[in-house]
């Protein structure tokens, strides 16, 4: 069901200006045909400091609730990400306007807040924790921060003064300890065996101690995967007081290689789901034109090394660009994988031009293999949206099925994400669409 847009008209000098305004988000959120609209910005071009919005996490509130945070900009890149909550108590048909809890209100008002992640604790406790830009820069000011937190007791109506979690120095960082670490967590965490909240994320390795990059482009910047897990959430604690183990550390973190330069690390953006067998799944970006995976037998400690996902043993590579590409759970057993289905080259870009190569969005459809090399096996791809590359804010952004997150709640499974980064959507991934992706037998 795709909502009605209301524009407020008084930014504007005439009807006509505000009617224009209506149509044009009208139409351009229209195409991904989505079941939700949770966020519709109030401009086009950036003047109400609203059109950057990504890193769309959806998750169940303990009240049964739906809950979402995510971060709000100008436009990414601008200087005033801050993280943002709404709420829905109707299965997401309608939403609270968003909340700031972290960051300025528009650029240059304060250091800005960026990717922010909910953990939930037994008791209700809401946890949100982000990246915290302190004003000073080592890879990038949208990378490098502090873990910083604040919680809310009453649902998300009020929120704590923010704190910083202490953050265990890597190998990675740089050698002088007034530059924090450079790090992002995009996916929501899981419960590992023990009930514990298990997240992976990206570590940016310093430009002081990084692998010399191929060019000068973002996307030959060295980076690895490696997984935090959260001790004590359960335990109510202040957001000093956090505890928090690494594993997949320094050595051990798991790298994929650059096309260009097998030496260089390019993984990013790890993804987790748990098997029948209680392994661990984790699949990652890379710069390689395909994604790579890596598999744990012991609930994320210690990782196998990460190889290319094949759609099966022996199979072919399943190809995508620089950029995120999650597996979910749909049932057990059964997994979807949100993908491009392009090794970056689309439409005749290259693979740094991932400005053009992040569309279309397609599912592939897993299934676990317990006797096979690699446990999931996958279908072939199937297109689930596309924005027909039409530009949109003031990045002119043509993404779309990046920065996702899905819910499942009575029978419906949606998969939730900021189309072109600007539109916060919802879309129902039903049985019956997936019903035509076969997976081959073992």
């Amino acid at each position: 069901m795709l909502v009605c847009l209301f524009i407020g008209c008084a930014a504007f000098s005439d009807d006509a200006q505000a009617e224009e305004l209506r149509a044009t988000l009208q139409r351009e959120m229209a195409r991904s045909e989505p079941d939700y609209v949770v966020y519709v910005p109030k401009s086009i071009d950036g003047s109400a400091f609203d059109t950057g919005n990504e890193h769309f996490l959806v998750f169940d509130g303990p009240d049964g609730s739906l809950m979402a945070v995510w971060t709000q900009s100008s436009y990414e890149g601008a200087g005033d990400h801050r993280i943002v909550f709404a709420r829905s108590d109707d299965e997401g048909e309608t939403w609270s306007s968003p909340l700031r809890i972290a960051g300025p209100s528009k650029p240059k008002e304060s250091y800005q807040s960026s990717w922010g992640f909910p953990l939930v604790s037994k008791s209700g406790r809401v946890y949100v924790v982000w990246n915290q830009y302190q004003g000073i820069a080592d890879y990038h000011h949208q990378i490098t921060g502090t873990m910083d937190a604040c919680y809310s007791d009453d649902m998300g109506k009020t929120w704590s003064a923010p704190q910083t979690i202490p953050m265990k120095r890597s190998p990675y960082d740089h050698p002088d300890e007034k530059y924090p670490s450079n790090w992002i967590v995009w996916q929501r965490p899981i419960r590992d065996g023990k009930g514990k909240w298990l997240a992976g994320f990206t570590r940016w390795v310093s430009p002081a101690v990084r692998t010399q990059p191929v060019n000068n482009s973002w996307t030959a910047q060295e980076s690895v995967v490696e997984f935090m897990r959260f001790e004590n959430i359960d335990d109510d604690p202040e957001p000093k007081d956090i505890v928090i183990t690494n594993s997949a550390f320094g050595d051990r973190a798991l790298r994929a290689p650059h096309y260009d330069k097998p030496s260089l690390s390019i993984a990013q953006e790890p993804s987790l789901a748990r098997l029948p067998d209680e392994r661990l799944f984790c699949v990652m970006r890379t710069m390689s034109g395909y994604i790579w995976y890596s598999v744990s037998a012991d609930d994320g400690r210690s990782w196998c090394n990460p190889r290319p996902l094949l759609r099966h043993d022996f199979g072919a590579p399943i190809e995508q660009p620089l950029c995120c590409c999650p597996i979910y759970e749909y049932e057990k057993g059964r997994y979807v994988l949100l993908h491009h289905n392009n090794d970056g080259h689309f439409e005749g870009s290259r693979r740094e031009e991932t400005n053009k190569n992040r569309r279309p969005a397609f599912i592939a459809l897993g299934e676990y293999r317990p006797n096979a090399e690699q446990p999931v096996w996958f279908s072939e791809s199937k297109k689930l949206m596309d924005n027909d590359g039409s530009p949109i804010g003031p990045l002119k952004r043509i993404d779309i099925g990046v920065y996702t997150s899905v819910t499942k709640r009575n029978g419906e499974f949606v998969l939730w994400h900021p189309e072109r980064k600007f539109f916060l959507l919802g879309k129902k991934i039903t049985r019956t669409w997936l019903a035509d992706l076969k997976v081959k037998a073992e």
